[in-house]
């Protein structure tokens, strides 16, 4: 079975091109584009691992992550956050598996995303 990753961002063009990355290169992929979406979608679909923007139309990023390593079901999940601003300490910080600075090359994302899993 395909690993399956959780793609949260509020950027349509973005999601839609790394969807079909991942998908090209065997993942399943969920497009999650609200802060607010983010818990009940992880505990619905199951994801091997989460793929977050820091900065959410609706919402922080990193509240999200907090909110990720505070649900004893979602903790141990491995989030890879972004962002274009170098925020790797906070997101390290508030628990991030690892950070990738945008915009990054889609090699960047499989790389970090192999890691996470492995």
């Amino acid at each position: 079975m395909p690993k399956k990753v959780m793609l949260v961002d509020d950027d349509r063009t973005l999601t839609s091109l790394i969807k079909t990355l991942l998908e090209l290169d065997g993942y399943d992929a969920v497009i999650v584009s609200l802060a607010t979406q983010v818990l009940p979608r992880a505990r619905a679909e199951h994801p091997d691992a989460i793929v977050m923007d820091v900065h959410l139309a609706d919402g922080d990023g990193l509240g999200v992550l907090r909110e990720l390593r505070a649900s004893p079901d979602l903790q141990a999940l491995p989030v890879i956050m972004a962002s274009g601003m170098d925020l790797e300490d906070q997101c390290r910080e508030a628990g991030a598996s690892d950070f990738i600075l945008k915009p990054y090359p889609p090699d960047h994302l499989t790389t970090a995303i192999q890691k996470a899993l492995s």
